[in-house]
């Protein structure tokens, strides 16, 4: 019996992307070609002018097609010339070439839905001065173009959806992913009250840790930004401390849960600050390592034993010296990104992949089933 599909499906990876599609391609031709050569990546182009102007290229006909398009704004690891100049991409750059792309296609796709895993000025999501609100911007503009869904993952505020009401948007968070990351580097760690806690470094990341908190089971405990309003640096207030209400963490194993790293002086002033509360170990759980500030700062909280791992996922670039850090550890999301391409596809729910509560508490029992087994070891190992 012939599959039930929505259109035939087209994966499209725009610059940077290359080895994540790859990965996707792989998992999607396993499932349905049985490990066949045929590939499910269309072939695209976004060549540039000297001047820098560029334009969107398709190789392969859309015409009726499934289109998924792959883009990170994030990725300053490619490049392009102008006026002679090797000039990194900017999210403006990987913006413009994924409406080119979208152009390109003419409207000609039965569908099409882009995959932005961190969304393009995610950040500018609301309006506290005379300024503008970019994402929304942006998000609309995608959804006049003829886009169906948008799917990110761990949006700054999933309420810039609110612009595109017409729109499939949909917000993914890797909670499951994280937590299997952890069990698989830590397989000591007890997950529970007595053990483990979970840190907010901030009022905005509550939502998330609530979340985290519920599935494991663990208490929360969070930090809150006392804020400078009389400056702006850099186009916000500066922090002049972090606050911490909670419980006694003496012993206590602790993950700290954000949505992103940028330049890591949040992250490593509530490390320091939970480390002289008496955490044990401190873990840090964000979707999005951006390091924009470089590496020196967590090299010498890790040699100082402020930090013992940081995990990030690979939906967004990552340098190869980052890859290299004693102290990184990566969270492979391209099968999970793959399984939501294969069930939109057969135009089934993704309801099930949205809500991993079931697998988490899967992973719990197993992960504690291991913990019993290995103290019976431990135990008769000391007889």
């Amino acid at each position: 019996m012939k599959e039930s599909l929505y259109g035939e499906l087209s994966v499209i990876g725009m610059r940077g992307c290359e080895q994540f599609v790859a990965q996707v391609d792989n998992y999607l031709k396993e499932w349905r070609r049985h490990g066949g050569e045929e590939s499910f990546l269309a072939s695209i182009e976004c060549p540039r002018f000297g001047t820098g102007e560029g334009k969107g290229l398709l190789h392969d006909s859309m015409r009726g097609h499934d289109v998924y398009i792959i883009c990170d704004p994030f990725n300053y690891g490619v490049t392009y010339k102008m006026y002679g100049k090797e000039v990194p991409m900017s999210p403006d750059d990987h913006y413009a070439d994924l409406k080119r792309v979208i152009a390109a296609i003419e409207g000609k796709a039965r569908r099409v839905s882009v995959i932005m895993p961190m969304l393009y000025e995610g950040r500018q999501h609301k309006r506290s001065s005379r300024e503008s609100l970019d994402c929304a911007l942006m998000l609309q503009e995608l959804d006049s173009m003829g886009v169906k869904n948008i799917i990110t993952f761990d949006a700054h505020d999933p309420r810039v959806q609110n612009a595109i009401p017409l729109c499939g948007f949909d917000d993914v968070r890797p909670t499951y992913q994280m937590i299997k990351a952890l069990v698989r580097q830590y397989p000591d760690i007890s997950i529970d009250k007595e053990n483990l806690m979970i840190i907010s470094p901030d009022e905005g990341a509550m939502g998330r840790c609530m979340y985290y908190s519920s599935m494991l089971g663990l208490d929360i405990g969070m930090f809150y930004k006392r804020r400078d309003y009389s400056k702006i640096v850099n186009g916000r207030n500066p922090i002049e401390a972090h606050e911490y209400l909670g419980r006694d963490l003496t012993g206590k194993d602790v993950i700290i849960i954000d949505d992103m790293i940028s330049s890591g002086e949040s992250l490593l002033d509530v490390a320091l600050q939970l480390k002289e509360k008496g955490a044990k170990r401190i873990f840090n759980f964000a979707t999005f390592g951006l390091f924009t500030d470089g590496f020196d700062k967590f090299d010498k909280a890790y040699a100082d034993g402020v930090i013992t791992r940081i995990f990030t996922t690979n939906l967004v670039y990552r340098t190869p010296e980052l890859l290299s850090k004693e102290w990184y550890v990566e969270v492979n999301m391209c099968k999970y990104v793959s399984y939501i391409i294969d069930t939109l596809n057969h135009d089934d729910t993704i309801s099930n992949l949205l809500n991993p509560a079931k697998r988490i508490q899967k992973l719990l029992d197993k992960h504690k089933k291991e913990m019993g087994g290995q103290l019976k070891m431990d135990f008769k190992n000391k007889r």
